[in-house]
């Protein structure tokens, strides 16, 4: 039985939000593809310059963007930030906005297309799977601590949205991270389990039946079969319950469109994704923790319940954005700026 289209929204796991009204960034008028506002457009000697690269993880391509400070030097040493985006998201939007200012306080920064995703390599296509996107966490670190120039005894990792759920999980066992940022993190697992805001808690067992269909279907050799994967009209899109999807929708869709972001991701992910909880074992997490959430985000609450049981942090922050909308923070420049100088104190204070 097919989920209508109330449902399947409801599955997405990607959305942050951002308000009607925004100014599009164009991917197409960037020459790498950028698709937020004052993106690198050109190389520039003695400006932060963006290097687009291609590495192996677990067999598969990964393409990735490192962005470099100003007047960088492969003789001196900088900081490193590893940057995860979020679901369904790719490099060239929200988390190539915040590695690209990063990069101009001092740091060098990475950001990556999840494997299966984006740019990315790996069949089929949109496998969304907790464990994959936390080995991208991982292979980020890989990649980046043997890049020139960078120190890694001083790296960092700044996961949003989905991937700030998932840079809690890497970091809690990967102590090469010295200092964890998340900004408007979303519990991947939570909200496949149980929908967004506990909606979908009637439909368990009928939407894990469904996703153990799909990977019977694949395993016999049939046809992907793909959730998420509704176009709506923006009359559909209005009538959507909550804020994080309908302005979801204007950021991912219209404002700050790229052709390789996509909400759909393969049923048969519902089966690792649904026994997955990003705020779990939150006890292992012991470097410096900083956690931002927009302070009218109606995703708040997934920030709220990780943050209460990071009791072993040597310093721990909550940041409210104030007025922001979980997408909001995405793009909106008077957001971006707030969060951009709690993270410049934070990393100052934590890698500098």
């Amino acid at each position: 039985m097919k989920l209508n289209i109330f449902n399947a929204m409801l599955l997405l796991t990607i959305i942050d939000i951002s308000s009607g009204g925004a100014m599009a960034a164009d991917y197409k008028q960037n020459s790498f593809t950028l698709a937020y506002d004052g993106a690198i457009i050109e190389n520039v000697k003695g400006k932060v310059n963006i290097h687009q690269v291609t590495y192996k993880l677990n067999g598969i391509d990964i393409s990735a963007n490192v962005y470099t400070p100003t007047d960088y030097d492969t003789n001196h040493q900088y900081p490193a930030v590893v940057v995860a985006h979020p679901n369904g998201g790719v490099k060239e939007q929200v988390a190539g906005l915040y590695a690209q200012r990063l990069a101009e306080q001092g740091y060098i920064a990475i950001a990556a297309d999840a494997a299966y995703q984006g740019a990315s390599g790996g069949l089929p296509r949109n496998v969304d799977k907790p464990f994959n996107r936390i080995e991208d966490i991982h292979g980020m670190a890989d990649f980046i601590t043997q890049y020139a120039g960078v120190d890694a005894d001083h790296l960092g990792l700044l996961g949003i949205c989905g991937g700030g759920g998932y840079a809690l999980k890497a970091a809690q066992t990967d102590k090469r991270f010295k200092a964890v940022a998340i900004l408007s993190m979303f519990n991947s697992g939570l909200v496949r389990r149980n929908g967004f805001m506990d909606s979908q808690v009637s439909t368990i067992q009928e939407r894990l039946k469904q996703a153990s269909d799909a990977r019977a279907q694949e395993a016999a050799g049939g046809e992907i079969i793909y959730a998420a994967d509704t176009k709506l009209t923006d009359e559909q899109i209005g009538k959507l319950p909550f804020d994080l999807y309908r302005q979801g929708f204007e950021y991912y869709w219209k404002t700050h469109a790229h052709p390789n972001s996509t909400f759909r991701y393969t049923m048969s992910s519902l089966l690792d994704l649904m026994n997955f909880d990003a705020a779990s074992n939150m006890d292992l997490i012991n470097q410096p923790l900083l956690m931002m959430a927009g302070s009218r985000a109606d995703s708040l609450y997934m920030t709220l319940d990780a943050f209460k049981d990071a009791h072993n942090s040597r310093n721990k922050e909550l940041f409210l954005i104030d007025g922001a909308t979980h997408i909001e923070t995405y793009w909106k420049p008077q957001y971006v700026n707030q969060a951009m100088g709690k993270l410049t104190q934070f990393f100052g204070e934590t890698l500098k």
